[in-house]
């Protein structure tokens, strides 16, 4: 969802003017390897960035402040240097994108702006029953929530926690980093940009099944409930950093609430104006050029849905 609708769609362009077959325009190994190195790397980063938050050997649970601090080192070193495997995929494949690693990776000023809010709203707007039940269940009114999240103390506290800014900055920062920036210009080439789209988010969940053996050694949940958890739409950082926030939608207690009819409302309402509006609010135009879809033209595909 949130891939559909931000940088990540625009992030290369080619320099060559004219249009080649798909082994030319993906370097002299040809489109078989070059696939086999896209999935390689991004399978590569996948078990690098997980492989990060075990190197340090702790009997203590995941959520322990020792625990996040040592694992915030670990991780900010894996995305750090991960934007070097675009390099070297660039190198291994001969795709010459004709443009700096940072715009390769997404990071554009060009429609930055409804790249940020379109998205969230999109998000915010699916978790319209899970936003209602928070609302519902909260003691304060509208007025005194929005003065604690304005007041510099609760943000100075928020600062201080180290689950905070696990799930709320350094999570979404390096996850989005890594799962999308760095491996959907390598897999759109391969598999084509559609299906790079919904391709990212399965190397992100399966990385985050660790989460299952985590919860059930310290017995925190069960087999079912950890299941129902695991892993979250891929998106822009905020709506990742918003999905961290939301969590899973409590469903079960809905059905249990005494408000339940309202907020089942809430629910269907949520889902049907995120489906509504899910094309409109993530159609390209809206986020300015899209240099990937020359690349995929020049490479041959002259009809991209996405591009269209």
């Amino acid at each position: 969802m949130a891939a559909l609708g931000g940088d990540g769609l625009r992030l290369l362009s080619v320099s060559r003017p004219e249009r080649q077959p798909e082994s030319a325009a993906l370097g002299g190994p040809g489109p078989g390897l070059c696939c086999w190195v896209s999935v390689f790397s991004c399978l590569s980063l996948a078990c690098s960035y997980v492989g990060s938050l075990y190197v340090w050997k702790s009997e203590l649970p995941r959520d322990h402040p020792a625990v996040i601090k040592r694992r915030f080192t670990s991780v900010l070193v894996v995305s750090s240097l991960s934007p070097l495997c675009v390099l070297l995929w660039r190198e291994l494949t001969g795709i010459q994108p004709g443009t700096s690693l940072l715009t390769l990776m997404g990071f554009r000023l060009e429609g930055i702006f409804p790249a940020a809010l379109l998205p969230l709203l999109l998000t915010m707007i699916l978790f319209l029953g899970p936003l209602m039940q928070l609302s519902m269940d909260c003691p304060c009114d509208l007025a005194d929530g929005l003065k604690v999240v304005l007041a510099p103390r609760s943000w100075a506290r928020c600062l201080t926690d180290m689950r905070w800014l696990r799930n709320q900055v350094i999570a979404p920062l390096t996850e989005e980093l890594v799962f999308r920036a760095c491996m959907l210009p390598m897999l759109a080439p391969c598999t084509g940009l559609g299906p790079a789209v919904f391709t990212c988010p399965l190397f992100f969940g399966v990385a985050h099944f660790h989460h299952i053996f985590e919860q059930l050694r310290f017995r925190q949940n069960s087999v079912g409930s950890i299941i129902l958890s695991a892993g979250h739409l891929i998106g822009p950082v905020l709506c990742h950093s918003f999905c961290n926030y939301m969590g899973f939608p409590a469903v079960c207690a809905a059905l249990e609430h005494p408000q339940r009819r309202r907020l089942l409302a809430g629910y269907t309402l949520g889902v049907g104006l995120f489906l509504l509006l899910l094309q409109p609010l993530t159609d390209p135009k809206l986020y300015g050029s899209l240099p990937l879809c020359v690349l995929l033209e020049r490479a041959g595909d002259s009809e991209v849905p996405l591009c269209s």
